[in-house]
């Protein structure tokens, strides 16, 4: 214990007294600590209004008005053996004519011009939802198969594939650039504090040299730069907590237009997970720390 506290009261002292040093660095933290917690909350929020759009895309499969419910059924069947596909939903000549005099209530001449047909122009209709929108194309080829052309009139796909298309490649880039753009500034974050230590162990490599002249031990040296490099770590990620909502907030308009037509909120996002977000940014400023301080005090000590 009394050696604890000896590496506690150096390393506290080593912060302050490069003072300037020391505040550069928490600065350095910092920036790396916002830019990557940003990308990851921007990621998540990326994710959760795809799945919101996924939830919303669907394949229409529009059946001949002639066509018996029991072939109609039988599509639907061999549908459900795709292991991809989540639900399908059939909506009957007679459901979907219900549900177009709802939709069009108000609208006088389109229920008179119902009214004065003889039959129902209304197709049987099965929506089709898959887990994953790149299931969208193979369950549409499926269907346009010649096998069906005496059944399936025309499968509404086409206006979704743009929208489908598009998802997967804004969920694709974003994965990459937010996985390629934290990993740089990750390294960026290592390389100063790496830095920051080895200039701090140059300026008492005479007393480092007295220290092992009297016998101390490779921890009790390596100890006080590591809890340095911890507390960079540390204050960097409790000062980016502290700014991030303000920031946040100031940024909320933009990105709410940014996912215009989706429920995003980013400042409540934020405060409802700022449990694992505080957690997970104390936990990375101190993992910082320590490899980049154990780094930089190792290569000394093999000197």
């Amino acid at each position: 214990m009394p050696s604890f506290l000896r590496i506690l009261k150096f390393g506290s002292k080593n912060f302050w007294r490069n003072i300037w040093l020391s505040v550069a660095t928490v600065l350095i933290m910092v920036i790396t600590l916002f830019i990557i917690s940003t990308i990851v909350i921007l990621n998540l929020l990326t994710n959760a209004a795809i799945d919101n759009i996924e939830n919303k895309v669907d394949i229409s499969v529009y059946f001949r008005t002639d066509a018996s419910e029991e072939d109609i059924l039988d599509v639907r069947t061999q549908i459900l053996n795709f292991d991809r596909v989540e639900t399908t939903t059939y909506i009957s000549k007679d459901e979907a004519l219900k549900q177009f005099r709802e939709e069009h209530k108000d609208d006088e001449v389109i229920l008179q011009s119902l009214s004065e047909l003889d039959e129902n122009p209304l197709e049987p209709t099965l929506i089709v939802k898959t887990r994953s929108p790149e299931d969208y194309q193979e369950i549409a080829a499926f269907l346009e198969g010649d096998q069906y052309k005496g059944v399936v009139s025309s499968v509404n796909f086409e206006d979704n594939r743009e929208v489908i298309e598009k998802l997967v490649r804004i969920s694709g880039t974003v994965r990459k650039a937010g996985i390629a753009i934290g990993a740089v500034f990750f390294v960026i974050a290592i390389l100063v504090v790496f830095n920051t230590i080895r200039l701090t162990i140059y300026t008492h490599r005479e007393e480092i040299g007295i220290m092992k002249l009297v016998g101390a031990t490779n921890w009790f040296v390596r100890g006080p730069f590591i809890l340095e490099g911890v507390l960079y770590g540390l204050i960097g990620a409790v000062v980016t907590v502290v700014i991030l909502y303000p920031i946040l907030n100031a940024a909320s308009a933009r990105v709410t237009q940014f996912f215009e037509g989706q429920e995003i909120n980013i400042v409540q996002f934020y405060m409802d997970n700022l449990f694992w977000i505080v957690s997970g940014l104390m936990m990375l400023g101190v993992i910082l720390g320590i490899i980049s301080s154990s780094i930089a005090v190792g290569r000394y000590l093999r000197k």
